[in-house]
């Protein structure tokens, strides 16, 4: 370890503090409900301890509910404000949609019109947009009618990082050589290989998603639990209890 690092061997999250951090889930409500029911299973036998829950974002879009996924995390955040959501580049991406029906965009592009259909809108995603700019317009209005202003409200609510001991969480990853407290928030949602292809220790160990993987991926400097829920049927999360750290999963119907 160096003098500034901190290796994921040796990271620890606060005392007393269970720490549960799940990976993008994309519009798989069932995985979702799943992993909240193992996770409560579990604190039901760790009486006396404090929690979190950190959602690291992309919530929305390919899967076929992103809907229930927003009202789920309202109604947990409601019931209980220790579950922290963070954003991810697919919901603010849902946001930035709302504004300005943009055809080429990331929410089009990307799974947005599974996402409308979970508001009961159907968005044709027209390859000759300029020759039937209604299509979509038509669409865009719709949808902007059919999501509830809670969702708006909750959208527009997300943070972009969240600290606990040892252990900094985000969606995407963070920019190396930039202090923990001064990251982009573009950075936060988006970044990739200047990111992954970093091998030294960062000064906390970053637990993020966004770049899908077989299986859960734990580096020295960070962990990775973006298992493409939407389509494996599997949602991982990183459980910490103090210096204890495990992988946990939930499987469901591969899509």
């Amino acid at each position: 370890m160096t003098e500034t690092g901190i290796h994921y061997l040796d990271a620890r999250g606060p005392d007393g503090l269970r720490l549960y951090a799940i990976g993008d889930v994309h519009g798989r409500q069932d995985l979702l409900a799943a992993m909240h029911r193992r996770i409560a299973s579990e604190l039901e036998y760790a009486s006396g301890s404090d929690w979190r829950i950190v959602h690291l974002g992309d919530y929305v879009d390919r899967g076929p509910d992103s809907k229930s996924v927003i009202d789920f995390l309202i109604e947990a955040r409601k019931r209980d404000p220790r579950n922290i959501m963070l954003a991810g580049n697919h919901d603010i991406g849902m946001l930035e949609f709302l504004a300005d029906a943009e055809p080429d965009g990331l929410f089009m592009n990307y799974g947005g019109i599974q996402t409308a259909q979970s508001y009961g809108v159907d968005l044709v995603r027209d390859a000759h947009w300029y020759g039937k700019a209604g299509t979509v317009a038509r669409g865009h209005a719709a949808l902007v009618k059919a999501v509830p202003r809670n969702h708006v409200d909750f959208l527009q609510s997300l943070t972009f990082s969240v600290s606990f001991g040892d252990f900094f969480f985000c969606h995407a990853g963070i920019r190396p050589g930039v202090p923990l407290d001064r990251q982009n928030q573009q950075d936060l949602i988006w970044i990739r290989d200047a990111f992954h292809d970093h091998q030294e220790l960062f000064s906390k160990v970053i637990v993020h998603g966004h770049t899908p993987v077989p299986e859960a991926e734990v580096k020295a400097n960070r962990v990775n639990v973006d298992t493409l829920a939407w389509k494996s049927g599997m949602l991982s999360a990183l459980a910490i209890n103090g210096g204890d750290k495990q992988i946990i999963e939930v499987q469901g119907k591969a899509l």
